[in-house]
């Protein structure tokens, strides 16, 4: 390993030991963002070398559930994920993974980079999913790690007009140094969401939503996405902030907005690649924070990570 980058989810198992269904009951490496040299290969590996720079995709399915055989192995029941209990993490000096999942990165592409594709690899596939393309209006909720990478990918897609939304001033303004067509900052109240909508339809202009990313996950991001969405628009579920939620279904269903669900991802490292190697995507200015691997680093970059602010994305160097 060479670059861990930390994710949300690690944050949140550290803290907690436990992220929705899944409880860490014995002692576990966390770390899932990640890329590194190749060392040493199986007598069956054909496509790498020893010294070859590789990102490397965390999730390992079964390969004989339906959903596996179906091409969704995203969602596949016994899938075995990079710290996720009771699969330890990549936070580490070396790990074992199987040669399909490890991606040879081009020369002008940097380890940190290489393990930036797993967070961009969730927005690719959440645009795969709502079909962003040329004349598809976005709005992303949340402007932290996951919904700057979302922002990023969608005007990779070829979405024409982006507006972000988030209750951090500093966020917002990552944002518009990303290229985000418009920012609007909300509180975190709900009765002010008829207000933030109507604000929110002004900065989109006369065309409106045509799809929401809402990369918080929480009641009122989500119901101001259902509210803000368009008629016959979709609202992509992409953040897990609350697990369960009490949101205006009934108005949304009327105007047949529809409301999909993202996990992971899959198939997306090769598209990743390309589109940090043609420099269609540019997630460098993501990567705020750099540590190394002493205790104490490790122990003052999840503080770091923790605390938010202008922290964005902290990545480890090993």
């Amino acid at each position: 390993m060479k670059a861990v980058g930390i994710c949300g989810s690690d944050v949140h198992f550290l803290k907690t030991l436990r992220l929705a269904d899944f409880v860490v009951k014995e002692p576990m490496v966390i770390g899932h963002e990640c890329a590194g040299i190749i060392e040493e290969i199986g007598s069956e590996v054909k496509n790498l070398v020893p010294g070859d720079r590789v990102a490397l995709e965390p999730g390992i399915g079964c390969w004989r559930c339906d959903r596996c055989k179906e091409g969704r192995y995203n969602i596949c029941p016994d899938m075995k994920f990079f710290a996720t209990p009771p699969v330890h993490g990549s936070l580490a000096r070396q790990v074992v993974h199987p040669a399909d999942l490890c991606f040879k990165l081009p020369d002008n592409i940097s380890l940190e980079e290489g393990a930036m594709c797993e967070p961009l690899s969730v927005a690719v596939h959440a645009c795969r999913r709502a079909n962003i393309g040329p004349e598809t209006n976005v709005l992303v909720m949340g402007a932290g790690p996951i919904g700057l990478v979302t922002l990023l990918a969608a005007r990779a897609f070829g979405a024409p007009r982006i507006v972000i939304v988030d209750v951090d001033d500093y966020r917002l303004s990552v944002a518009n140094n990303l290229g985000a067509d418009g920012v609007v900052k909300v509180s975190t109240n709900m009765q002010d969401i008829p207000e933030e909508v109507e604000r929110i339809c002004e900065v989109m202009g006369a065309v409106g939503v045509h799809v929401t990313f809402d990369c918080a996950g929480f009641n009122k991001t989500m119901s101001t996405a259902l509210s803000a969405t368009r008629a016959g628009g979709k609202v992509c579920l992409v953040g897990l902030g609350h697990n369960e939620m009490t949101v205006p279904l009934t108005p949304a269903a009327a105007r047949e907005v529809d409301i999909i669900g993202i996990f992971r991802y899959k198939n997306t490292w090769p598209l990743c690649i390309e589109l940090l190697r043609s420099g269609k995507i540019d997630v460098k200015p993501l990567i705020t924070h750099r540590f190394g691997f002493s205790q104490e680093e490790v122990e003052e970059a999840f503080e770091t990570s923790a605390r938010g602010g202008d922290a964005i994305k902290v990545m480890f160097n090993l």
